[in-house]
């Protein structure tokens, strides 16, 4: 084994090593992108950062390790997951592109800067994460906090297209912000054909600024007003006052949804069906 050959194994041996010591954290609190994941992306970056230098040209790693950068962009982005209206894997993706410049700082030679950005990204996940829980229980504008929520109302299918005109009018208001509309049937008609009973359901994906409990009453009690409708509810779709990055940290440990129900209306003043 040459001097060169030596000199590609230690520099892919100290990149991984970094890749492994952040990936140990990772897989500790069992991220998606835990310990080979990250090994793995430092590792390869290292690889194509010294590919680079045997081609013995001048920009080529500078070339490649731009197109690192890029790549790593990538594979971030699968480690992302959107699970209603919140977002989590943000910190693995980032996790993630920090593998790959230690990598790269690897491949280089630069033992101290390899070493010191592997300190850095553990001491962010270990000794950030209490200080970004501390802020978080910090009194905030609650005014400036969206909360996202599904509101679900039940009516007869007759009353159908009155009522969904009716939620798209009430949710016209400064505090709403209509996200998605769906309806579904709930029943069908009965063996003799009458749809009188039949009903349907509404949801609306909102996100609401402000005061929730108080928009949501004034919404509902409006809704329940109406003839037709037999109940109105209302359910949380992003119930943890959290950041992203401790939902991220925490993982499946998130609180159920929260849900109510603010009012009901009266009964549809149509005749009943006949009795048999």
């Amino acid at each position: 084994m040459g001097g060169a050959d030596l000199e590609f194994v230690l520099r892919l041996l100290l990149a991984t090593g970094c890749g492994l010591l952040i990936g140990l954290e990772r897989q500790y609190r069992s991220r998606t992108a835990g310990l080979r994941t990250n090994a793995l992306v430092a590792a390869g970056a290292a690889v194509f950062v010294q590919f680079g230098e045997q081609a013995n040209l001048p920009s080529a790693p500078l070339q490649i390790t731009a197109y690192v950068v890029s790549g790593v962009g990538f594979l971030g982005g699968g480690v992302i997951l959107r699970q209603g209206f919140s977002v989590q894997g943000l910190n693995t993706a980032a996790t993630l592109w920090c593998s790959a410049a230690v990598g790269c700082q690897a491949a280089g030679g630069h033992v101290i800067p390899a070493v010191a950005t592997t300190a850095v990204v553990l001491g962010v996940h270990v000794l950030l994460r209490p200080l970004g829980r501390l802020v978080d229980r910090a009194p905030a504008a609650k005014d400036e906090v969206l909360g996202a929520y599904t509101i679900i109302v039940t009516t007869r299918r007759k009353h159908e297209l009155h009522v969904r005109a009716q939620l798209l009018q009430a949710l016209n208001e400064p505090a709403f912000t209509l996200q998605g509309l769906t309806n579904r049937p709930e029943s069908s008609a009965d063996g003799a054909g009458n749809t009188n009973n039949s009903t349907a359901e509404l949801r609306a994906e909102v996100l609401i600024e402000g005061n929730p409990a108080a928009a949501l009453d004034t919404l509902i009690t409006r809704l329940s007003l109406e003839p037709g409708i037999q109940s109105v509810s209302w359910r949380s779709e992003d119930p943890d006052p959290r950041g992203d990055d401790d939902r991220d940290d925490d993982g499946d440990e998130r609180p159920k949804r929260r849900s109510g129900l603010f009012g009901r209306a009266n009964p549809d003043p149509s005749p009943a069906d006949p009795t048999t």
